[in-house]
């Protein structure tokens, strides 16, 4: 609690620094940030420090959160908003992070009128105007690249994205350059092969087959993608790719060729 209180009396406290032994370790575990500019990187420092400042964090379950967890999941979160603005993520405050997976309890009503309820362990969820609650357990592994394309935080802020048009339906706000019709074709076009990809039964999947539960989930899917195998998405769905670098305004794909060294002529051809 004494960590918990730290952070509420520093929120809305201009000035407040991530200790820089703190802010490196934690880039160092997290691949996914590597390729990241001086000036990103700067700015992402300041995007994480105003948002532990703003958003109040708890742990469930008698879970106890260290600084180095804080840090690990805000630089995680402010990633998408980078070029976006911390201003995406108003209209709630809370944080909550359990252990490792957690229970909830979903209902659903059926084509005739008969409610099913049941438990469902799962690793986030993001409510609509209301906390993140997170898996420590998996964010973890997929902080550290253990897990090749998983991401649990940067799967359920793309959900706080797509419900800045109201309702997380896998169709955020278009991005520049993108009329609305265009932008529903593009993500609702790729979400409906990936399904049709799915059913078929294929042998290997690019991406975990959990996108084709529904559009915004695909949505998030493909958004843990784009930040952490941005080169699988570009050679699987290239326009996707591109309409999703339009929408973050970010191109994860350049930092890593400007790590790795542009593809050879083989790597290249599709």
């Amino acid at each position: 609690m004494s960590l918990l209180r730290r952070w509420a009396r520093r929120r809305n406290v201009e000035g407040t620094a991530i200790a820089d032994d703190l802010w490196q370790s934690t880039l160092e575990r997290s691949p996914f940030l590597d390729g990241l500019s001086g000036a990103e990187e700067a700015k992402l420092r300041e995007l994480t420090t105003r948002f532990l400042a703003e958003k109040q964090f708890a742990g469930a379950a008698g879970f106890e959160l260290t600084d180095a967890m804080l840090v690990a999941i805000a630089v995680q979160a402010c990633l998408p908003i980078l070029n976006l603005g911390l201003e995406c993520y108003s209209g709630w405050i809370g944080v909550v992070v359990y252990p490792g997976e957690f229970r909830v309890r979903r209902e659903e009503l059926d084509e005739s009128g008969v409610v099913h309820e049941w438990d469902d362990d799962i690793s986030g969820e993001a409510f609509p105007g209301g906390p993140v609650v997170l898996s420590w357990e998996d964010i973890a592994m997929s902080a550290d690249g253990s897990e090749d394309g998983y991401n649990v935080v940067i799967h359920e802020f793309a959900h706080k994205l797509d419900a800045l048009t109201g309702d997380a339906d896998g169709v955020p706000p278009a991005p520049p350059g993108f009329s609305a019709q265009r932008w529903i074709d593009m993500l609702r076009t790729h979400y409906q092969a990936f399904c049709a990809l799915v059913d078929s039964d294929v042998e290997y999947l690019p991406f975990d087959e959990y996108a084709a539960e529904h559009p915004a989930e695909f949505f998030a899917v493909m958004s843990e993608a784009f930040f952490t195998q941005p080169d699988l998405l570009d050679q699987t769905y290239p326009d996707l790719y591109q309409a999703l670098r339009a929408f973050y305004r970010q191109d994860p794909l350049a930092r890593l060729r400007a790590i790795d060294g542009p593809p050879n002529d083989s790597a290249d051809s599709r």
